[in-house]
């Protein structure tokens, strides 16, 4: 097989899926637009899910990208050899345009081809669904592996929690998948049988791209219909390709990281892979910083916050300190390793480059605002582990202490118990932050309840009213401001803009008052679609550097709003009843937040 380096694997693979007629699309932010059921973008299929459902893509029903993807429910494992917070993933689409008669064979082609990744066909282990009494085996699939070569001793099947998709709710698109994995040990895989897969020992089988085929739709009943647009979604984790493209047995020894070590190194005196427990601390503090380094260098890039996204940046930017003071770095070193980061992504991902002031200032605010408290911290939790017995339980009043005394998130109270061999009471930590909650912002949360909006037009009213908070602001505050971040709910809106200051009562007024006249004019909500260049000409405004293809969804509101955008809108103004802000809040140094309601 090939020996890539991560430039090399990207460019592969969108030449490969260029050539069979794929548009190439930007990575979406990682911010999700207005979705407040996740707080990351955590698949390349996230952004496209309006298109799964049969809306039109602008740039067509074939389409490929590299997407930034955040996923933090495996934090605690990062540090072994594969998990990262952050990574790429390598994806293409079908819109209702192909299925399995072409994917399967680019899969197979991409994979085993001396031109692409060339893994040799005896290497090449695929499993597919094995049917249930909701939806046959996929035989389909099966054979035509066969056809392009896979050997028939190669093929397994699994059952809906190994070879399934979806829906990604209770309801809603989903079908089988063929997962592609790399044989490691054959004398192993050797033994198994047609479905004893999931009996082979860890490290048999290492999986490498997924091809997923929505062809059902699971209806609020239980049953599965047939779709009328089957589509196809498939996912290459960048990261793992490279591991094992280069016979690498950790994800951190690629290319990817290979300046950020050094950086380390030189920075702590200490060696990757001296020890276990080194590199284990290595492999944190590289993961957390590129993780805190794609957050704050995004388009929508946030800061450190105890809400939300804010939070989870946080904790993982605290965790990489503590970490890092395990192998003796030096404070201040966040922003030094971050250095590296941008540089290596520079090319790809420029809007790193663009923010990279934000970057550094952030990193140091937050590292040098942990790192006063944080030998005070361990200090006060080594005084109450000392007292309690072995195996013991830190009760969730003393956990809350740490978190709102000592900055420590409970996660990481939770993570140290554990280096203990102890444990949290979360649920009596649950019960003290609540308190602590309630007498501070009492009443706020009947008034911003958060959660996935029921009711559709709710929530594409609010969203057709920051397009008009948006311009409102341009007209009221400044010319120069831009979106950095929206929230959706059934209640409100939530939308991020960069402001040096919080409005006056005066310009609060007159943007409701804009607003409202809009709406009372009962506009029509236009959209068209058009060349990049064209909607530029045009005066649209939008995040042109990285989210959008070559042809664009504009909406305009009149003359008063134009923007790119992908959805959803209100038919007219006068649809959407009075709006109002409800509050202001500081996100960063820079951005403000306005959260707004809609009235009858």
């Amino acid at each position: 097989m090939k020996k890539l380096t991560s430039e090399t694997l990207r460019q592969l693979y969108l030449q490969f899926f260029k050539s069979k007629g794929h548009a190439v699309i930007p990575s979406a932010s990682l911010i999700p637009e207005n979705d407040p059921t996740v707080l990351f973008t955590t698949a390349g299929m996230h952004p496209l899910v309006p298109y799964l459902l049969g809306e039109k893509h602008p740039a067509g029903n074939r389409l490929c990208d590299v997407q930034k993807c955040v996923r933090t429910g495996d934090i605690d494992e990062v540090g072994d050899s594969s998990h990262c917070t952050f990574f790429e993933m390598l994806g293409n689409w079908s819109l209702g345009d192909y299925f399995k008669e072409k994917m399967i064979p680019w899969s197979f082609e991409f994979l085993t081809s001396p031109e692409y990744l060339g893994i040799p066909v005896k290497d090449i282990a695929v499993t597919c669904f094995a049917g249930d009494k909701d939806c046959p085996k996929d035989e389909e699939s099966a054979k035509l592996w066969r056809e392009c070569g896979i050997l028939p001793e190669n093929i397994y099947f699994l059952p809906k929690s190994g070879n399934w998709w979806g829906p990604a709710g209770t309801t809603g698109p989903c079908g089988p998948d063929t997962e592609m994995h790399v044989i490691r040990n054959h004398a192993e895989a050797d033994k198994l049988g047609e479905y004893d897969f999931e009996k082979a020992p860890a490290g048999t089988f290492l999986e490498i791209w997924n091809d997923v085929f929505m062809q059902y739709n699971k209806t609020a009943e239980g049953s599965y219909e047939p779709l009328r647009q089957k589509n196809v979604d498939t996912g290459m984790g960048l990261e793992r390709t490279l591991c094992i493209l280069n016979g690498k047995s950790s994800v951190y020894e690629t290319d990817i990281f290979e300046k950020a070590i050094q950086s380390i190194e030189k920075l702590t005196g200490r060696k990757y892979g001296e020890s276990e427990e080194i590199t284990r601390a290595f492999r944190v503090v590289l993961d957390h910083v590129r993780t805190a380094t794609f957050m704050l260098g995004d388009v929508k890039g946030i800061a450190p916050s105890n809400t939300d996204q804010g939070y989870i940046l946080r904790r993982i930017i605290r965790r990489a300190v503590r970490f890092g003071r395990n192998i003796g770095l030096p404070q201040g070193s966040l922003s030094k390793i971050s250095a590296t980061i941008i540089d290596k992504y520079a090319e790809v991902y420029p809007e790193l480059v663009k923010n990279s002031g934000r970057v550094y200032e952030e990193l140091e605010k937050e590292e040098n605002k942990f790192s006063k408290t944080l030998q005070q911290g361990i200090r006060e939790f080594d005084k109450v582990v000392s007292a309690l017995p072995a195996g013991g339980v830190i009760d969730g009043v003393t956990a809350f202490h740490l978190y709102d005394t000592y900055g420590f998130p409970v996660e990481i109270t939770g993570e140290m118990a554990r280096e203990k061999g102890m444990t949290v009471d979360a649920k009596g930590y649950e019960a003290a932050y609540a308190e602590h909650q309630a007498k501070s912002r009492a009443g706020s949360e009947q008034k911003f309840a958060c959660g996935l909006a029921d009711h559709k037009e709710l929530t594409t009213n609010l969203h057709t009213a920051t397009h008009l908070l948006h311009a409102a602001l341009k007209k009221v505050c400044s010319p120069d401001i831009e979106q950095r971040g929206s929230n959706i709910t059934e209640e409100r809106l939530r939308f991020d803009f960069n402001f040096a200051r919080k409005l006056t009562p005066e310009e609060v007024a007159e943007v409701e008052r804009l607003i409202n006249e809009q709406i009372s004019l009962d506009i029509p909500v236009v959209m068209r679609e058009m060349t990049l260049e064209q909607a530029k000409a045009e005066g649209f405004t939008g995040l042109f550097e990285s989210k959008y293809g070559e042809k664009v969804k504009t909406y305009s509101i009149g003359e008063f709003s134009k923007e790119i955008c992908g959805g959803p809108h209100a038919e007219k103004t006068g649809l959407l009843g009075k709006f109002k802000i409800a509050k202001q809040e500081n996100v960063s140094a820079g951005v403000k937040r306005i959260k707004a309601i809609l009235t009858k």
